[in-house]
């Protein structure tokens, strides 16, 4: 396996609008970012994964770009952003920018042209269908909930629109509008950027004649993402991507892929395949969905979350590169998902970043975890803005369900939940900012904010910013085989890693008891350096952990 720095580096995700206002206006912006760089240098991270800051109407929170070169008024400036990247790059901070190409804007001019006519050139640019029999050209869901496709009366036709019907989906089938991405990708890259998380990428790829989904009782659309995610030339435009542009960069490469598999991402990562460096895949994030998606709440499973974890962490050994999250601005706070987020916040958050940060893969962080940052729970859905959250509770009330019942889901699995200010300190809008925020706060930023962690020597922050450092040190982290133990234990997540002469033993409770591990085999703990542990107390080996306890075992062979 060759040693490459993103395999080493650590990741840490800036949600913009929610990260830091300099101008009182509510929002984020890029000055704020600049103002906590030094932050970001203490915590020890390498890279900054840059939520979209390009011009947009916002109808996904910047998602639907509606001119790819330029910044958004409300972060600022392109003098702004350039001045970050200088900033950044003098800490040793690489930052990564988002490339969103499934889809753009409606308002983009590429789709302002698109619409005038059937036989104007941008018209190819995107997908256009006629309806049949009256109805939409076929039966796809969009991901935001309703028909993927809107009918465009002057031209009486349909886009499709994989997401908001303000989100285009753009036609990769177009050799011209490929090399306008291209071309794109190179502006940014010649400013000196230093990758991409590329959103959604497994969708670029539609199967010809976008067939009919199979129909799904009770709904009067189907997902169709059969034919649409990992599509048939998928594998040949990433591989022209890399030819045409990331070749000619060192640069760092992410793709999120929805419904990907080990198999197929090492199609993805292989290193002799000149695609993407890495993968998001969602797999453990479903842990606790069930069979009608992300809203429908079942209990989370520790036994399939092992089982899921460990497929990653031994199918793409030696093969491709995973990244390793638990929260992103799509996920709700892990803390309150799988932790403990009342007596045991601190103690949990220190646990779940141990589990992830062991294994192998590019580790991320998103804002606010560093602190244990937990969901919210607003009282009102007037108070959620997020598009995807008020699509469903709509639809869910015309279906009959209770207002509270759905927002048991929201309180969940709502992408706001990751949204809330970043809390910086205990002051009015926990230091957001001097204006009325964009999204209100977690009411608990007084007791949890980023003030509080720096000032307490046992904080996430400074367990966080050593999970961070070890792995610099020690190489067993990023490049180690993973062996899961303790496999069906409800309770306990062990593993071991091994590299060479050296192993190390990751003991996890996901529990408010005590557990034991029983199944250690071949490792002499009386032999074992403490290389990393979230009890106080701990001074001696021991197989039996407290509650939400996370120690890390060091031994290499005399």
């Amino acid at each position: 396996m060759t040693k490459q720095w993103w395999k080493e580096s650590v990741v840490y995700q800036i949600y913009p609008r929610s990260f830091m206002d300099s101008n009182g206006d509510g929002i984020g912006d890029i000055k704020g970012i600049i103002s906590k760089l030094d932050y970001l240098q203490e915590l020890g991270i390498d890279v900054v994964w840059l939520s979209p800051v390009y011009q947009s109407p916002n109808d996904d929170n910047g998602y639907d770009i509606s001119h790819y070169k330029q910044i958004m008024d409300e972060f600022g400036t392109m003098a702004d952003w350039e001045e970050m990247l200088e900033e950044m790059h003098k800490r040793k901070i690489k930052l990564v920018m988002d490339l969103v190409v499934n889809h753009s804007s409606d308002e983009h001019a590429w789709f302002v042209e698109s619409k005038k006519s059937k036989d104007n050139p941008y018209r190819d640019y995107y997908i256009w269908r006629s309806g049949k029999d009256g109805k939409e050209p076929n039966n796809w869901e969009s991901v935001f909930s309703g028909s993927a496709w809107e009918y465009d009366e002057a031209t009486d036709e349909y886009f499709l629109h994989l997401f908001s019907k303000k989100q285009p989906d753009l036609n990769w089938e177009n050799p011209t509008l490929r090399n306008e991405i291209y071309d794109m990708m190179k502006f940014w890259l010649d400013k000196g950027i230093d990758g991409f998380r590329m959103d959604v990428i497994n969708f670029i790829s539609k199967v010809p004649g976008l067939p009919n989904a199979p129909a799904q009782e009770g709904k009067k659309y189907a997902s169709g993402h059969e034919y649409f995610m990992n599509g048939p030339r998928i594998h040949e435009f990433l591989q022209e991507m890399n030819r045409e542009v990331l070749s000619h960069y060192d640069s760092m490469t992410v793709g999120e892929m929805p419904g990907v598999t080990p198999d197929e991402a090492v199609l993805y990562t292989g290193e002799d395949r000149d695609e993407v460096n890495m993968v998001f895949q969602f797999e453990h994030m479903d842990v606790d969905s069930g069979p009608g998606g992300k809203w429908d709440l079942i209990p989370f499973d520790l036994v399939k979350l092992k089982s899921i974890l460990t497929k990653w962490q031994t199918e793409l050994h030696g093969k491709g590169w995973n990244s390793l999250y638990w929260n992103n601005h799509d996920q709700p706070r892990i803390v309150s998902r799988l932790g403990s987020d009342g007596d045991y916040r601190v103690k949990s958050a220190k646990m779940l970043g141990t589990l992830l940060h062991m294994m192998q893969g590019t580790p991320y962080i998103y804002q606010g975890e560093e602190i244990g940052m937990t969901n919210v729970r607003f009282p009102s859905i007037d108070e959620y803005k997020d598009i995807e959250t008020l699509n469903m509770y709509k639809e869910k009330r015309e279906e009959g369900k209770s207002h509270e019942e759905i927002m048991k889901s929201i309180y969940v699995k709502g992408r706001d939940n990751a949204r809330t200010p970043m809390q910086w300190n205990s002051r009015e809008n926990a230091g957001f900012t001097e204006g009325t925020p964009w999204i209100n706060l977690n009411p608990n930023y007084e007791q949890i904010n980023a003030e509080e962690a720096l000032n307490d020597p046992d904080s996430v922050f400074y367990y966080y910013q050593k999970l961070i450092s070890l792995r610099k040190q020690y190489e067993i982290i990023p490049y180690g085989s993973f062996e899961l133990l303790e496999k069906d234990h409800p309770s306990l997540y062990a593993y071991i890693r091994t590299y060479g002469d050296e192993k190390l033993l990751v003991l996890c409770n996901v529990s408010s008891d005590e557990q034991v591990a029983g199944h250690v085999a071949e490792f002499d703990l009386s032999k074992a350096e403490i290389l990393l542990t979230n009890d106080d107390e701990r001074v001696e080996p021991s197989l039996t952990l407290k509650p939400w306890e996370a120690t890390v075992y060091y031994l290499k062979r005399k």
